[in-house]
């Protein structure tokens, strides 16, 4: 199974990806040979992946740095790059390869301090693979001084390395790096691949990967997660039930309240499962002895992983809300398509009573009003506003219409 097959309806960014990886190979070997590179190549240094969420910018990315790194000897003769098999694709995909490595936002922004070891390592060689590749998963969320780290990086950058920042817009990303970059805009996959992907990939039997695909339009990650995970279905379920609680005062605050609880028990749950780990781990590497107190000097080093943890809590808890919040605004959606009678395909047919209610009691003018105030919320939660006061602030302008 190649690489290639985790990019739904991407055969475009797919085909050029691939061609690029295939220049990759001539680029090496003339370095190797002291020759010049050849005229006309596909690969460059810096990469930009855009596109709307669910598109798959991440997966696009690793994809194509697992096809960098393959060491597949059907290459010598000729095969595509990323046959998904070996050693330098597993790896490259799992996270784990020696010369891939990954940054993200633990919690609102990248800091320069995430930036500094991943930009020392980017003007190293590759210590096993062919290139020593640099993955940014949240480019927009590089503040000025890590922004600035990268620009350097990608402005001079080393013979043997390759940057991948992936972005919702090329507006995201400041003018000065994306210009340094080659741009590859991903589009929302069409429902039907989505479906087809869950039913081949994850067995999801096909009745429950169209609803998936149909109820998220098109975002694979979420798509997978309403296939397969119950839990998800059922907050799904309870999210869409939010509209017809808010006619009173007292219903508003209320679904707020249980909206806000919802995505910080999500949080909890992650930060069970990963916090208690990363803190032992850690103590081992300090040289704590079993249940024994840290060496002398560390207190510094356990104070900034709990800082990171903090953060991360924090991330994974507007995410969460960012999540349900896409859910409102696609049952509002609904609505507008049945108060203007489109032949839009409706998402949420598992909502309908819900959605005809709603649609014979307000207009196209108050469901569009909904629609901003949601868009609202989620602006105010990317700018750190307080996530109860943003979500009651919302549900009482659901309530106004």
């Amino acid at each position: 199974m190649s690489v290639w097959d985790d990019l739904v309806g991407q055969e475009k960014v797919s085909a050029t990806l691939e061609a690029a990886a295939r220049d990759a190979d001539a680029l090496v070997t003339a370095a190797a040979a002291d020759q010049p590179p050849p005229e006309a190549s596909k690969m460059t240094h810096a990469w930009l992946f855009t596109g709307p969420p669910g598109a798959g910018r991440n997966q696009a990315a690793r994809a194509f740095a697992a096809a960098l790194q393959c060491v597949s000897p059907d290459r010598v003769l000729g095969g595509t790059p990323g046959c998904g098999f070996c050693d330098g694709c597993h790896t490259a995909l799992l996270g784990t390869h020696a010369d891939v490595s990954s940054v993200a936002a633990v919690g609102a922004e990248i800091l320069v301090k995430d930036m500094r070891d991943t930009v020392r390592k980017s003007y190293t060689s590759p210590a096993t693979g062919r290139w020593q590749i640099i993955l940014v998963e949240d480019a927009e969320r590089l503040n000025e001084k890590s922004a600035n780290a990268v620009l350097k990086a990608v402005e001079e950058p080393a013979p043997r390395t390759v940057w991948l920042l992936c972005a919702p817009s090329i507006e995201d990303v400041l003018p000065t790096i994306r210009s340094r970059c080659r741009h590859l805009n991903l589009r929302t996959p069409p429902v039907a691949a989505v479906a087809d992907m869950l039913v081949r990939r994850d067995g999801v039997e096909p009745e429950v990967a169209a609803a998936a695909a149909r109820a998220t339009q098109g975002h694979v990650d979420r798509a997978r997660r309403l296939a397969t995970d119950p839990e998800a279905r059922r907050r799904r379920a309870s999210v869409l039930k939010l509209p017809l609680r808010v006619e009173e005062v007292g219903g508003c605050l209320k679904a707020a309240q249980e909206l806000v609880d919802a995505a910080a028990e999500d949080a909890k749950q992650l930060a069970e499962e990963m916090d208690g780990k990363e803190t032992d781990e850690l103590k081992a590497a300090l040289g704590a002895a079993q249940g024994g107190r840290l060496p002398r000097g560390t207190a510094g080093v356990m104070k900034d992983l709990e800082d990171m943890q903090k953060r991360r809590r924090t991330r994974t808890q507007r995410d969460s809300l960012d999540v349900a919040l896409g859910d409102l605004t696609g049952f509002y959606r609904d609505v507008l398509a049945l108060q203007l009678g489109s032949r839009v395909a409706i998402a949420n047919e598992d909502a309908e009573d819900a959605l005809q209610r709603i649609a014979g009691a307000g207009s196209p003018e108050s469901t569009l009003r909904r629609i901003e105030a949601i868009a609202a919320c989620r602006d105010a939660l990317d700018r750190n506003v307080a996530p109860l006061l943003a979500v009651e602030a919302m549900t009482m302008a659901l309530r106004a219409g």
